[in-house]
């Protein structure tokens, strides 16, 4: 067997059961131009404990097909998201 690909990107969807969409950022050089470019994809990854959520950067590795789109599973999370809480000024309201 190959090696496993294990790409770290960012939780922009954990709504659907056990599955969570992750935002991977690639940097490239042009190769006309020089400049620096980034690309974007989004994979769904098998979440079992469905312990990530939105704004988490995670770490996926690649496993056998799940289902029709899902290819990946969750191996670890990096770091958690910063929750911001709210405060209201008048306490009556």
């Amino acid at each position: 067997m190959g090696k496993q690909r294990e790409l770290t990107g960012t939780v922009v969807s954990d709504k659907m059961a056990k599955t969570i969409v992750v935002k991977v950022m690639r940097k490239e050089k042009h190769p006309t131009y020089d400049r620096i470019i980034k690309s974007y994809r989004k994979f769904k990854a098998h979440d079992e404990k469905q312990s990530a959520h939105v704004g988490d950067t995670v770490t996926i590795i690649q496993t056998r097909p799940i289902s029709k789109d899902k290819s990946f599973r969750l191996l670890s999370i990096v770091k958690k998201a910063q929750l911001h809480s709210v405060e209201l000024k008048d306490p009556a309201i």
